[in-house]
């Protein structure tokens, strides 16, 4: 068995209108903060691109998650389209997506499974995108010590997302997506 990560993990959950988000906040982010960095990125045909487009404006790696990749800080990690994302051992799982018609929960799902299976602080981001995946889980990642992250919805392509979230009750802060990287600094240095 693997031994016990204890680094921090940003979960980005986004959908339409959120790769101007996740540009715009990778653009903000020291590379060398110890984190590791999720997006899950809620339209599926999407999320493919991603691994190709953001490697532009980090200089940390971006990768497509493979079943059974290794976590590690300092990375950005994309989940691949139609699979459910998964934790244990320090290391991604991939499912055949739960929920393949209507609005998927990718989000909610990932966020689920870090709350029982990462022993490091857990930072979730929800930002631009229609409907409220991600909000459900927003509540466990409270309970186990986390720090909740919207982006304020002015500042989002698609506010559905981010207001869902605020909506539930257990967002922390609401700022735009310069102000969220900021953020994740400060989380990061305290880790």
């Amino acid at each position: 068995m693997k031994a016990k990560r204890h680094f921090p993990v940003v979960c980005v959950g986004g959908s339409a209108g959120g790769l101007d988000a996740y540009i715009r906040l990778l653009k903000q982010l020291p590379d060398d903060m110890g984190v590791a960095i999720v997006i899950v990125n809620h339209l599926r045909q999407v999320a493919t691109l991603l691994h190709e487009i953001l490697p532009k404006y980090t200089k940390m790696p971006v990768e497509l998650i493979t079943e059974k990749l290794d976590i590690e800080p300092n990375h950005v990690f994309i989940i691949p389209e139609k699979r459910d994302l998964h934790v244990l051992d320090g290391e991604f799982r991939l499912k055949p997506i739960s929920k393949p018609h209507g609005w998927p929960d990718v989000i909610t799902v990932f966020m689920r499974s870090m709350t029982k299976n990462w022993d490091g602080k857990l930072i979730a981001v929800i930002v631009s995108g229609f409907d409220g995946d991600g909000a459900a889980a927003l509540r466990g990642i409270k309970e186990v010590g986390g720090i909740t992250l919207a982006q304020k919805p002015e500042t989002a392509g698609q506010p559905e997302m981010p207001e869902s979230a605020i909506a539930s009750g257990y967002i922390d802060f609401i700022l735009s997506p310069e102000g969220i990287a900021k953020e994740i600094a400060r989380i990061a240095h305290e880790a």
